[in-house]
């Protein structure tokens, strides 16, 4: 596994005149080819660490697979430009299906390659984006109370060691509703990358469809976020800041709760906010063309 973060000298410079040179850390980032039976499926631009499930969430979320049993192996090996003839520079992993599931059409309509802040770039249409899931989330019967929601940031964020040495990494969570555990948290310089290996650790341990859960992460809301979760059978997608358009039309016609700005003890419900459980008349009604429950 390649280093987490690297470190750098800066000038820091300060409006009171008091400047000086010291070294500061960084959050690493580097490519990751994706293949698939030998075959190039993708590269994307990751924080090292945890690598296979990287990969497995990925795998879930294009579709190629929903079910743990369907991963057979990964392993990590050279190939051109990567310092392949040199040694193994971990920067490209080889996965292996389990006989009989369908490898990768190339009709997947990707540019083979994907920056670390847009999941969905080189997408050839947005017909290929939106994939058909395995899983229905629009019929899981999940309530969780608003209080509860509402302190998912901070239990993600008590997660985040790399972001305390860097401020540069996005984070994911994944939260049991019954049991109030934190199953697992990811950091990655992508926010879609985080998403992947949360649902990758899903498909290692055999747990899709994701039922009963919700999704913390701890920035904006995407399309493609949105798609992931439901990918992966999550029903309820909790974000720190705001959604886009598009991820509130795929969550809406999903059946996936969305949840935003959610801090400081309040949230915005933009999408079936019958699954957020709060007292009795602690949601104050807006005008009739308002599309969003404030919830606090």
């Amino acid at each position: 596994m390649g280093r987490l973060t690297a470190s750098r000298r800066v000038t820091r410079i300060t409006l009171d005149g008091v400047n000086r040179q010291r070294p500061d850390a960084v959050a690493v980032e580097e490519p990751l080819e994706i293949r698939v039976s030998g075959s190039p499926l993708a590269v994307t631009m990751r924080t090292p660490g945890h690598d296979v499930e990287l990969a497995a969430g990925f795998l879930v979320s294009e579709g190629v697979i929903s079910r743990g049993e369907q991963f057979a192996r990964a392993i990590h090996c050279g190939g051109p430009g990567t310092g392949g003839a040199d040694g193994n520079t971990y920067n490209v992993l080889d996965l292996t299906l389990t006989p009989g599931v369908t490898p990768p059409s190339p009709d997947i309509a990707r540019s083979f390659y994907t920056t670390s802040s847009c999941g969905v770039c080189g997408t050839a249409s947005i017909d290929a984006v939106e994939k058909v899931s395995t899983y229905d989330v629009s019929t899981d019967g999940i309530r969780v109370p608003a209080r509860d929601v509402a302190a998912f940031p901070d239990r993600l964020r008590t997660q985040q060691k790399t972001f305390d040495k860097t401020g540069g990494l996005h984070g994911a969570a994944l939260f049991d509703v019954d049991s109030g555990e934190l199953l697992v948290a990811r950091e990655d310089v992508g926010r879609h990358n985080a998403v992947d290996k949360v649902v990758g650790w899903a498909v290692l341990n055999d747990r899709l469809p994701l039922r009963g859960t919700v999704l913390q992460v701890s920035g904006r809301v995407s399309f493609e976020l949105v798609q992931k979760a439901v990918m992966a059978g999550i029903p309820i997608l909790s974000a720190v800041s705001a959604p886009s358009s598009l991820a509130i039309e795929l969550a809406e016609r999903a059946g996936l709760t969305l949840a935003a700005f959610v801090r400081g003890g309040s949230m915005n419900l933009y999408t079936r906010a019958d699954r957020i459980v709060v007292p009795e008349g602690d949601i104050s009604t807006s005008p009739p063309d308002a599309e969003v429950a404030s919830v606090r």
